[in-house]
């Protein structure tokens, strides 16, 4: 027997949702501005630094011995950092990249606030990661041209990190953004507190 009831609840009822648009390959366009900016970053600016300093050098008459310990050491040191440098660089990327939906560049930002993984103990491991990676390389060579590079980049980060990045992170995050400020330091370092 029918009384009526179940259709009529199967006609009142909204019809199913459209399914949501696929999202942006993210991670490609992410994994494209990284590379390239790796390339312009660590390559072609220390390598045009480095010709410009090895071809204004003069030769300084060092011993033989003192300048080989000193080259190694320099390639050894160098190398280390650099290679840390990067994998960390590479890991705090990929991490924004897949958690907060977006790469770490203010034209196209993470569509996701992110305060956790390496961003637990730091709020710019990105930043600090390639200053480090660029540290490596200046070492590698014992380049002076690529020391002052570095220093350059780091007042430029400070500079974009406080002038350009975290105001518009307040704007867009609002307080979890605040508290995120009052929980973890900006450029050292440092256990979270929970």
């Amino acid at each position: 027997m029918d009384d009526g009831r179940f259709r009529g609840a199967m006609v009142d009822q909204p019809p199913p949702a459209a399914p949501s648009p696929p999202e942006k390959p993210f991670a490609l366009k992410s994994t494209i501005f990284t590379i390239g900016f790796l390339l312009v970053v660590l390559g072609v600016f220390p390598s045009v630094l480095y010709l410009i300093e090895y071809r204004l050098a003069t030769d300084i008459p060092v011993g033989a011995i003192i300048r080989s310990f000193w080259t190694q050491f320099c390639t050894l040191v160098g190398l280390a950092v650099f290679t840390t440098g990067l994998a960390a660089y590479t890991y705090c990327s990929v991490w924004l990249i897949f958690h907060g939906k977006g790469p770490h560049v203010e034209f196209d930002p993470p569509k996701h606030f992110v305060a956790t993984g390496p961003y637990r103990y730091v709020r710019n491991p990105v930043v600090i990661t390639l200053i480090l990676t660029a540290i490596g390389q200046a070492i590698y060579f014992a380049s002076i041209g690529i020391a002052v590079f570095v220093v350059m980049g780091m007042v430029f980060a400070h500079y974009q990190v406080t002038r350009i990045e975290e105001p518009l992170l307040r704007k867009r995050f609002g307080e979890s953004y605040e508290q995120f400020c009052r929980d973890v330091p900006r450029w050292i370092p440092r256990p979270p507190a929970s």
